[in-house]
């Protein structure tokens, strides 16, 4: 018995610990002045304070803002269509079950065009079963490359018909750029904003 209340007690010791954000917002007069340069650069380009990821990347502050500037390209430059890009966002997201990053992108998948019963099974860790022909690549594509770690000739081939070599860069690119971002929340316990409830169910694989 006495065993069985010790393992409650580390099991419900390790939940609180999991819920507890790691790296929280740094208020500004804690700065550094690497940091407060940063955050600075970041307003400016994105017209928005440090939010979601950027907050514990902030710790490294070149870090953060070259993160930055990649995103803003990878989610406003590339070749792929921003539906398509908010799709691989929600299919890495599923992958790291990255609530935070989900909370974020589903809502702007949604309006940029994904269709709900897509995004409602990635959500439950299920291949949609209606996709068009480009959706359909972003996920071969994508899931090949976070469960294989590779892209079979198959896929590759298809993707560069679709969308050039160009295509296939930033598809590769925009899947490991989010999975950046989903290591780093996932290593700070990035919190949710406050009454936010996690989406994401767990996974059993």
């Amino acid at each position: 018995m006495r065993k069985v209340q010790i393992g409650l007690v580390v099991a419900l010791a390790t939940s609180g610990a999991r819920a507890q954000d790691r790296m929280p917002d740094i208020p500004p007069a804690q700065q550094t002045e690497a940091q407060r340069k940063a955050s600075e650069e970041f307003l400016a380009a994105r017209k928005v304070p440090v939010f979601g990821p950027f907050v514990p990347l902030l710790r490294s502050p070149h870090l953060m803002l070259n993160a930055s500037n990649m995103g803003l390209y990878l989610r406003y430059n590339s070749v792929i269509p921003l539906k398509l890009s908010e799709f691989t966002i929600l299919l890495t997201a599923r992958e790291w079950s990255q609530q935070l990053e989900w909370h974020i992108h589903a809502p702007i998948a949604l309006k940029a065009g994904l269709d709900p019963a897509i995004v409602e099974a990635v959500r439950e860790g299920r291949r949609p079963d209606a996709m068009g022909e480009e959706e359909t690549l972003v996920y071969a594509f994508s899931t090949e490359l976070h469960r294989t770690k590779a892209v079979s000739d198959t896929t590759y081939g298809r993707v560069v018909a679709k969308f050039g070599e160009q295509g296939a860069i930033d598809l590769a690119g925009i899947n490991g750029y989010y999975t950046l971002l989903a290591m780093t929340l996932n290593m700070a316990r990035t919190a949710l904003p406050d009454g936010a409830k996690p989406p994401l169910p767990d996974l059993i694989r």
